[in-house]
């Protein structure tokens, strides 16, 4: 059974290893403080859920999931990642992480920064330009002419291959905005940043994306 292991269990985190447990993956959750804190989110996930340091959670994950603030993602250890597809969460806002002189300068994108924090790792922008709280909310049939889609952004083709699959397990479609370089289409205050739009209506927003607005 494939492990899924959580660097950020808040509610992006949290809400994703509920869903990956009932889909079937083992989950590993951790936090930025310990795991005896996450007792009521395992319990509440069940099964053979368990929270660990984050450390051991990147080590336990067959697949790695991140959702820290983008401030923090330099405290990640890259060693026990290495080798992994890791998904990753993050969205730049200057109030809450600093200036970051290579997203100000267009020099580089969020998906960028993590991928080259971890170079053995295969990183995948996902889940963020969707509230939390519409996660398990708005997953629909493959097929359905409402179905919402979400983005994706890496790399690595086997990284896309199993967003799409997750994603479509939890009920969404996928549009592709590879390369990573070009992840910035997707980043905050973008036209597909936040509103819910199927698939067709996702890539015309990606093609209306300009990048002021993402470090402004």
């Amino acid at each position: 059974m494939t492990t899924l292991g959580f660097i950020g269990a808040g509610k992006i985190g949290g809400t994703v290893a509920k869903l990956a447990a009932q889909h079937g993956y083992d989950v590993v959750v951790s936090n930025s403080r310990a795991p005896e804190t996450l007792a009521d989110l395992v319990a509440e996930i069940g099964g053979s859920a368990r929270a660990a340091w984050a450390a051991e959670a990147a080590a336990a994950a067959d697949i790695a999931f991140v959702s820290i603030p983008l401030k923090n993602i330099w405290q990640i250890d890259p060693a026990p990642l290495a080798g992994k597809i890791v998904l990753e969460t993050n969205n730049y806002y200057p109030a809450r992480d600093g200036r970051i002189a290579d997203l100000d300068e267009e020099r580089d994108t969020t998906t960028g920064l993590l991928q080259k924090h971890l170079p053995g790792s295969r990183v995948v922008k996902a889940f963020n330009h969707i509230n939390w709280a519409h996660i398990p909310k708005q997953g629909l049939p493959a097929g359905d002419p409402a179905r919402r889609a979400l983005a994706v952004a890496s790399d690595h083709a086997d990284a896309l291959e199993f967003a799409r699959t997750f994603y479509d397990q939890l009920g969404f479609d996928t549009v592709d905005a590879s390369p990573v370089a070009d992840s910035w289409r997707i980043e905050r205050d973008t036209p597909g940043y936040g509103p819910r739009l199927t698939k067709s209506e996702l890539e015309a927003a990606l093609q209306r994306a300009t990048r002021a607005a993402v470090h402004s």
